[in-house]
């Protein structure tokens, strides 16, 4: 493989990626960190043009094929995690580039998903706000032992998250499209249809991929089957939830909820959730912990090395 010599690293909101890996093991490479994200394409095409490898935080600048075959020079993707659901590996491998993945640590989803829960259970924003404004309990909480999770999605990240609830004493209950019973029962949930779950939980937290087929697929029956005052959690990906309906059921106080992912990212200042009241918002923080930044970061340094030793590693395939 021949030598790699300029590496664009993107969306580096935090200007951390040069501190958290062991850049030095790569002292001929050129390194360019971009803190920003660009969704104009003419744009994006212009700066990444001169790079040979680039590394992709996430999901945060999608790499359609459109993109991919107006970068020549690019020989080496890298993605953070194991798998980037906006990066065309078909189109990258069509033109030789190497798509490469990294490892990540555990599973920090989880912890974001209980930090909202409870934030909105036990209203601490709020509480934490009226406290610094000299102002004493201005609102009853509820407690989370005795009611109803539903997970949507009984994955690797809904099984972690149904357990912490069951530790709570909370009954769990479960749906997606080919979770059965059995898979339900082997986790102590009890697998329901997917209005019935809506109708029955307290809190209900998303864990689905997006794709085609899950693309909205909590709308407006889904929001209006809810109970009044229940909650709606989704660390997942924001179009997993019809917006207009969110937004509406929001402002006419059916519901609460708690969101780490948007339909736009990063969240415009102007994106009408911002004004939404029963919310608490934070952005995109599912992944963002030191721990896993320091296993993608050695990851893509690892990457790169196995790239110029010619024996690519951790390829994903189209």
């Amino acid at each position: 493989m021949p030598e790699l010599k300029r590496l664009a690293i993107l969306d580096d909101y935090q200007d951390v990626t040069l501190s958290m890996g062991p850049w030095d093991r790569l002292p001929g490479l050129e390194k360019t960190v971009f803190r920003d994200t660009i969704a104009d394409r003419e744009a994006l095409v212009e700066r990444l043009m001169p790079f040979d490898a680039i590394l992709a935080m996430r999901e945060r600048t999608p790499f359609p094929r459109a993109l991919i075959e107006r970068l020549p020079n690019l020989k080496l993707l890298i993605t953070t995690g194991e798998r980037n659901r906006g990066i065309d590996a078909e189109a990258c491998a069509e033109r030789g580039i190497i798509f490469s993945g990294t490892p990540s640590f555990g599973a920090p989803t989880v912890d974001l998903t209980w930090g909202l829960i409870l934030s909105l259970a036990r209203r601490i924003p709020e509480q934490v706000s009226a406290l610094h404004a000299g102002k004493w309990q201005t609102a009853l909480g509820v407690g989370l032992e005795g009611r109803t999770l539903g997970v949507v999605g009984l994955g690797k990240l809904g099984t972690k998250v149904a357990k912490v609830g069951q530790a709570l004493g909370m009954k769990v209950i479960a749906w997606s499209t080919n979770l059965t019973a059995e898979a339900a029962a082997a986790v102590g949930a009890t697998r329901v249809e997917k209005q019935e779950l809506f109708a029955q939980a307290d809190v209900v937290t998303l864990h689905l991929i997006l794709s085609d087929r899950s693309r909205g697929i909590v709308g407006a029956a889904e929001l209006a089957a809810m109970k009044p005052g229940a909650m709606l959690v989704n660390t997942s990906r924001g179009p997993l939830v019809d917006q207009p309906a969110l937004l509406e059921a929001l402002h006419a106080g059916r519901i609460r909820a708690g969101i780490d992912v948007y339909d736009i990212e990063p969240l415009p200042s102007d994106h009408p959730l911002l004004k939404a009241p029963n919310t608490v918002l934070t952005p995109h923080l599912g992944y963002v912990t030191e721990e896993n930044y320091r296993a993608y970061f050695q990851g893509a340094v690892e990457a790169i090395e196995a790239f110029q030793a010619g024996a690519p590693i951790r390829v994903i395939k189209g």
